[in-house]
């Protein structure tokens, strides 16, 4: 997509759709095509040898599969592994994005699939290395200069994106020197998380089959990726909205248990899944939408996979997501708390502070007090204009619009998950919120979901739709993604650009507030919090 169409998107109002948009093969993102670029060291997996390029430094290697294809007999199947093959497959094009909807036009996501192609055979990914192993065939002769391995989890809930996506290139992070960085597709919705478990053992998994293609990517780093120059004993996964959800619920699957050692979650703490008896209420429908019933597996493996997906947007109320299954996932991720199974794995937990004016329509970016007063009194009765007047109080500058998604963030799951790591005493949990405010008119200057992401992945000089231009840009981004690498070295964000960062706890409650300046505060808007506590969540919309 070039620049043009890149605008086009930032003028219908949901410019942060377009990070997840475009596709990654583009010479502004800096990967070029094959024929342009020297080829980078062939290297030799468990399933094969693979060739990928050079570019500006970095090793890129794209489109390797970690599972095979899920299409016919294995549609709805936990994955298997790969065929072998012989010879040097090339490794120059993203895989395929997992079948997938796009949303209505003007709705949020709209366009998130960009141009990449779509297809059951999407367990693949990327890798981006400053250095493979010179021994590559076990990487011994590297040992010493191993990187840490940092996984990305694409968002899009569970119902679209691509790890392929411009936003999430990581030749920019890797081309630091110091990690190694992998980015992945896996199924989504109906292909992904469609709950079989009435019909036999054999599809006991399906409602986490999405969930389970992601623990087969990880063993896929663990059996791999030293032959990449990383170690497979120094893995960070992390993941911003669906993907902090992925995340949260990796983090309570036993079979992901030792394949992982940091863990990241950007705008996407998740503490609950869905029940079986609600995926199978889902199941129900869809399956009623084609006519047959959910214990006729056999002719849902054969259903077109359009015919799949029009399913989905035929039948009302339904939701594909993870299923605590009592298998895969035994239990809610972080509900009632935090998960013993990964309790020693440290992580880094937060939000955006107007995380909702992502998804607002346009209007409601533009309110006057009186709009916002109302509003607040439908969703809050009386209490409405006493929250009103206590977040003005503290954000006098604030427009109206401002308060009322500063208002709609409370209580924040990210704090709730919070709490509940530090409360298991075992590993600690590192509590941010950002407080940039992008400089973008279709931002309307505030901090939106996404808005991170270009800074975390060190890609935001490719994305002035979504931050803008200007000096303060590269120094913002140096400070977010050096926490986040100094994370996946040692466990600790803190590093020489910012504040000591220390770890959250349920006394001090402290968050690292994000902006061109850092500030760590101790219990921030303890006020706000006890406030909201005792009322209804508020629905933005």
């Amino acid at each position: 997509m070039d620049t043009m169409s890149r605008r086009a998107i930032l003028k219908t109002g949901l410019w942060g759709t377009a990070l997840a948009a475009l596709p990654a093969v583009t010479t502004r993102v800096g990967v070029a095509a094959a024929g342009s670029s020297p080829p980078a060291p062939v290297v030799e997996t468990t399933a094969g040898k693979i060739r990928g390029v050079v570019h500006d430094g970095v090793q890129i290697y794209r489109g390797i599969p970690y599972a095979a294809s899920t299409a016919g007999p294995n549609r709805f199947l936990p994955p298997r592994k790969t065929e072998p093959w012989t010879g040097i497959r090339d490794a120059f094009q993203n895989g395929h994005a997992s079948p997938q909807n796009s949303p209505a036009p003007g709705a949020i996501g709209w366009g998130l699939r960009g141009n990449a192609p779509q297809g059951e055979d999407c367990l693949a990914l990327n890798v981006f290395s400053a250095e493979v192993a010179r021994n590559n065939a076990d990487g011994a002769d590297n040992a010493r200069r191993r990187r840490p391995v940092m996984m990305w989890i694409h968002g899009g809930g569970y119902t679209y994106g691509s790890g392929g996506s411009l936003g999430y290139d990581g030749a920019n992070l890797a081309r630091s020197g110091e990690v190694v960085v992998v980015c992945i597709n896996h199924r989504l919705n109906i292909v992904g998380h469609l709950y079989l478990g009435g019909a036999g053992a054999e599809f006991a998994d399906s409602g986490n089959a999405g969930m389970l293609d992601i623990v087969a990517a990880l063993e896929w780093v663990r059996d791999n990726i030293a032959r990449f120059g990383g170690d497979p004993g120094n893995v960070t996964i992390f993941g911003q909205s669906g993907g902090g959800g992925k995340v949260s619920t990796l983090l309570a699957m036993p079979s992901a248990r030792g394949l992982f050692h940091k863990a990241i979650v950007q705008s996407g703490s998740t503490l609950k899944q869905m029940s079986r008896d609600e995926a199978q209420r889902t199941t129900e429908k869809i399956a009623a939408q084609l006519g047959l019933k959910p214990t006729q597996v056999r002719e849902l493996q054969q259903v077109p996979v359009a015919k799949l997906l029009a399913a989905i947007g035929a039948a009302s109320g339904v939701r594909l997501g993870p299923v605590v299954d009592g298998r895969a996932l035994p239990r809610d991720p972080f509900d009632p708390d935090a998960p013993d199974v990964s309790a020693e794995v440290p992580m880094i937990i937060g939000t955006t502070e107007t995380e909702g004016s992502y998804f607002a329509p346009p209007e409601l970016l533009s309110l006057d007090e009186a709009a916002v007063r109302s509003r607040l009194q439908e969703r809050l009765g009386s209490d409405g204009s006493r929250i009103f007047d206590l977040f003005r109080r503290s954000r006098p500058n604030a427009t109206p619009s401002e308060i009322y998604f500063t208002i709609s963030a409370f209580p924040s799951n990210a704090h709730i998950q919070a709490d509940r790591k530090a409360a298991k005493g075992r590993a600690p949990a590192f509590l941010y919120q950002i407080r940039w405010r992008t400089p973008v008119e279709g931002g309307r200057r505030l901090s939106p979901h996404c808005i991170e992401i270009p800074f975390a992945m060190r890609n935001h000089w490719q994305l002035p739709e979504m931050v803008g231009t200007g000096p303060e840009l590269q120094p913002l981004a140096d400070r977010v993604s050096g926490a986040w690498i100094a994370f996946a070295r040692t466990g600790n964000p803190s590093h020489a650009g910012i504040p000591k960062w220390p770890a959250y706890t349920t006394a001090a409650r402290s968050a690292m507030h994000i902006n061109n300046e850092w500030a760590l505060v101790n219990d921030p808007d303890r006020e706000e919090r006890i406030a909201l506590a005792p009322l209804p969540r508020l629905p933005m919309f």
